[in-house]
């Protein structure tokens, strides 16, 4: 398993959605997830848990979820308008894509489940002050952050290691359902479902918007203009 550069994987690491029936050796999993665990999280909790599946009945369960799903999603994409920096050709080969996922999800080798271990939050004295709407936006917002740096390290450890992947939420609309398949106990959350395995096609160049039009310096309205 050959292993590229950071930045060439930060450049090429596109969502892979079309996979070869390969077998993924355990070591290149074994070598995924401790990338996963090297991320930051907060107050270095690692509150973290990662389901990996592989059994192929386990795989066509989760699927069937997954499928269900897609036809909620599919709905709420048709009623999207295509985002101006993405021309109509590149839009319809992202949702036929997408489309095709949600029929061939269990024919990627491993499907591979990040999740969170929910605590119990305790509430110093001083959070009376506090605006109780603004302590909530605060909790909602960063109760799952500590899973999504070991996601990307995770699609940056596949890519590495010639491995495709893609991060999809859609299986959260039943994840009572996901979570009835891999018996999780009631204090871990799924917060994304990870196909990976060897892609049938070819990793970037990525297609994106330039950094000028994303970045400011010191304050909304003044543009990045950095070399």
């Amino acid at each position: 398993m050959d292993q590229i550069g950071l930045f060439e994987a930060i450049h090429s690491a596109r969502a892979i959605r079309k996979f070869r029936p390969d077998p993924v050796p355990d070591e290149a999993i074994a070598n995924i997830l401790e990338a996963a665990v090297q991320a930051p999280s907060g107050g270095n909790r690692q509150p973290w848990l990662f389901i990996v599946v592989t059994d192929r009945e386990q795989r066509r369960r989760l699927a069937a979820v997954y499928r269900k799903a897609a036809e909620v999603v599919a709905a709420f994409y048709a009623l999207r308008r295509r985002p101006e920096h993405v021309d109509e050709a590149a839009y319809r080969r992202m949702l036929a894509s997408g489309s095709y996922l949600y029929e061939h999800l269990d024919e990627a080798p491993v499907l591979l489940v990040p999740c969170i271990r929910a605590e119990q939050l305790v509430h110093p004295p001083i959070a009376q002050t506090v605006d109780p709407a603004a302590l909530a936006t605060q909790i909602d917002r960063t109760r799952c952050a500590s899973i999504y740096p070991a996601v990307q390290n995770i699609i940056l450890a596949c890519r590495a290691l010639g491995l495709g992947t893609v991060i999809t939420t859609n299986h959260l609309i039943y994840e009572d359902e996901v979570r009835r398949v891999l018996d999780l106990p009631a204090e871990v959350q799924t917060h994304a479902l990870m196909p990976i395995g060897y892609p049938r096609g070819n990793f970037g160049p990525l297609r994106r918007r330039p950094v000028a039009e994303v970045a400011m310096r010191d304050r909304f309205g003044n543009p990045w203009q950095g070399a």
